[in-house]
């Protein structure tokens, strides 16, 4: 046995007789397993070669490859490095080597895991199928799978992000009425959207060994997860694009290596926990701007206000507003580059002169006379098929498949691994930013371009990964080149929420969502899936909304980030006091925000609950957002820790009446939809 715990991991790996590598325990709080586990099934390393035999009655399942028999012991390294502790198992079959990588962070119950496959013959390799992380035995413990075992599934959709939902193995339609089950539990995703139907993460929850397991993928292409059996063992695979689930295929001249994508998995006894290691890992690999720093307000003119159809005239007053209210930053939102239906004509980025007769720069300019910083709209990545640029382009500038240019909602998919593609974007990036003036820049993406290309590709899934991973690197060059840009990752609002965007990125859109009722939701989960200091909740009152509804908009937002917008040109003075109130109270709060750990103490908010609830710890405090929704229920008993002293943050006027209790906090608000949000102090805090 090989025991590499830490912090509150039990990370232990054996080799066993016949040189195979297992890991044999990966769990929390130095949990001992008790159920044995049997060999070659159970390898660290799951890897498919085209041509091999994958020697198992494995129907769907990743199982069987030369990963789980094949691959032996060859030699292991552990040393520390600037982030923490590093493993590196090196396993080989004499025609490949895969190096299994597991970095461990200094205090962190987590691990980020990654595999390299290199080819050692003189003939080529091709890839199917290449396993981030593999781990097999975590139903250790009493009881059936059925009784103690818990998937915790975050489905995420357009209007409707961030809906976690724990299930039973039945429930997803896992049960084993033999040895072995020939049905997995599997999630994947296709395409140039990353969280289209799901967010690149899941959990499982072993209530016999109170155990959670929480893991993120961190890609912005095509990712799969799978969770099933093999020889009465339960097992869980993490991976980028495989050949069966996503066209990817790649092969390996000799000599040549692949490094699959990263994911990083936190282990705790709940959920909350979980989260709470991978929030701080979050901040540990997050490389943002130090213009951002201090969480600035922006005012985004798009969602309930102009709606894409900004010009001069109507921008001149809302920038008024907005700097009335404490916006720090404006961003000018879609269709400053057209005239009419400017869709499908997209991609020169050049300022539309019928919208701004004084010219863009103009507007810039009179945004920065107002104290603000200007940020505008883009969508880099796409050229619309009426675009004259489209026409200027060879067709392997685009994405291409059987021989055609992909297209998706009127619009052509650039690929970035093309020199001449990033050296028009890089023109553009410099133009508003180096001519304009530019410091922020709202990044939008609408159109999913499928599986892939097959420009200098092995399949479509591998040229989808090469553009995955060259549009990265260069939106790392421009932010090199341009220290003090702000990037917001946007594509229509959450469909692209993983941590290889978010490294890089300083804000994060959560949603499209235009009703605050529903938007509640998403600001209320939306901590699961990205930093508080990242996510940015639309604060959007209408000209016709009432008191509870503003109150409503402001709380959405007030403990992540401010994305103010709404029909600002129509507000009453009690609508505008009680917004100007609110980015105050924001103002003198979101210091706080970056050491801020999300918890969830009435459990992960559902779409379907009556009342919402999410908390913030930082320094000994809490700070909670409630809300009443659609429920007849006039009250909420919060679970906490000891009280002392129970502070309205804000609205400063308000009807709430609140309450110790032996076990934390009662809530009562009498009207549905409102909310209120609250600071919680101990002694001492």
């Amino acid at each position: 046995m090989l025991d590499f715990s830490q912090n509150h991991i039990n990370f232990i790996l054996d080799i066993t007789e016949d040189n195979s590598v297992i890991l044999e325990n990966f769990s929390y709080n130095r949990h001992k397993h008790s159920n044995p586990k049997k060999g070659c099934w159970c390898n660290i390393a799951e890897v498919h070669v085209c041509g091999e035999n994958p020697d198992d009655h494995h129907f769907a399942k990743h199982t069987g490859g030369s990963g789980s028999k094949s691959l032996k012991y060859l030699s292991h390294t552990y040393f520390q490095n600037g982030e923490g502790n590093k493993l590196e198992v090196v396993l080989t079959d004499g025609k490949m080597q895969v190096t299994q990588h597991y970095q461990f962070y200094d205090g962190l119950d987590v691990v980020r895991a990654w595999t390299v496959v290199k080819n050692l013959s003189n003939a080529p390799i091709g890839l199917e199928y290449v396993a981030s992380f593999a781990y097999t035995g975590f139903d250790d413990g009493e009881g059936s799978v059925e009784d103690k075992i818990r998937v915790l599934l975050p489905h995420n959709a357009w209007y409707k992000e961030v809906n976690w939902r724990e299930y039973r193995l039945s429930d997803l339609g896992y049960e084993k009425r033999h040895v072995f089950s020939g049905k997995r539990i599997a999630v994947s995703n296709t395409g140039t959207w990353s969280s289209k139907e799901y967010l690149p993460m899941g959990a499982l929850r072993n209530l016999a060994t109170e155990n959670v397991i929480l893991w993120q993928i961190e890609h912005n292409g095509s990712w799969h997860w799978e969770i099933s059996d093999i020889y009465d063992m339960l097992y869980f695979k993490l991976s980028g694009p495989t050949e069966q689930e996503n066209h990817w295929y790649k092969e390996l001249k000799a000599g040549e290596s692949f490094e699959s994508v990263k994911v990083c998995l936190s282990v705790s006894a709940d959920f909350d926990g979980a989260l709470a290691q991978m929030t701080e890992y979050r901040r540990r690999i997050v490389k943002t701007s130090e213009a951002d720093g201090g969480l600035p307000v922006i005012f985004n003119d798009y969602m309930n206000c102009l709606g894409g159809d900004p010009t001069e005239e109507k921008l001149l007053p809302i920038i008024d507003k907005a700097a009335e209210v404490g916006a720090e930053y404006y961003c000018i939102d879609a269709g400053w580059y057209g005239v009419g239906d400017w869709w499908d004509s997209v991609g020169e980025w050049m300022p539309c002169k019928e919208r701004f007769p004084r010219g863009l720069q103009f507007v810039l300019d009179y945004i920065r006379s107002k104290g603000m910083i200007p940020g505008i709209w883009l969508e880099i990545e796409v050229v619309g098929i009426r675009s004259p640029l489209a026409e200027k382009l060879e067709d392997e500038c685009f994405f291409m498949r059987h021989g055609k240019r992909v297209i998706d909602h009127s619009r052509y998919q650039l690929d970035f691994r093309n020199q001449k593609v990033r050296a028009y974007a890089t023109s553009v990036i410099d133009r508003v930013v180096g001519e304009y003036g530019v410091r922020y820049i709202k990044n939008d993406y609408n159109i999913d371009a499928g599986a892939g290309t097959e420009v200098h590709a092995d399949s479509f899934g591998d040229g989808l990964m090469g553009h995955n991973r060259a549009y990265l690197a260069w939106i790392g060059e421009m932010k090199a080149k341009y220290p003090d840009l702000v990037w917001e990752n946007c594509a229509s609002g959450g469909m692209r929420m993983d941590y290889a965007s978010l490294a890089i990125a300083e804000v994060q859109s959560s949603s499209d969502q235009t009703d605050y009722r529903y938007n509640a939701n998403v600001a209320a989960a939306i901590a699961t899936a990205v930093l508080p200091e990242q996510a940015a909740v639309w604060a959007y009152p209408k000209a016709n909304d009432g008191e509870n509804a503003v109150v409503m908009n402001m709380i959405n937002a007030m403990l992540q980030r401010v994305h103010l917008s709404g029909e600002i040109y129509g507000w009453s003075e009690k609508q505008l006091a009680l917004v100007k109130e609110g980015i105050q109270c924001y103002k003198r709060i979101r210091a706080d925000i970056p050491k801020s750990i999300p918890f969830y103490p009435c459990g992960i908010p559902q779409y379907s609950d009556g009342w919402l609830c999410a908390g913030y710890r930082f320094d000994g405090c809490v700070r909670l957002a409630v809300w009443r929704m659609d429920t007849e229920v006039k009250s909420l008993e919060i679970p906490l820790d000891t009280v002392d002293n129970i502070e309205v943050l804000y609205p400063s006027v308000h009807n709430a009446k609140l309450e110790k209790t032996p076990f934390g906090i009662r809530v009562i608000l009498p009207e549905k939809y409102s909310a209120i949000l609250l600071q919680i102090r101990r002694s001492g805090c």
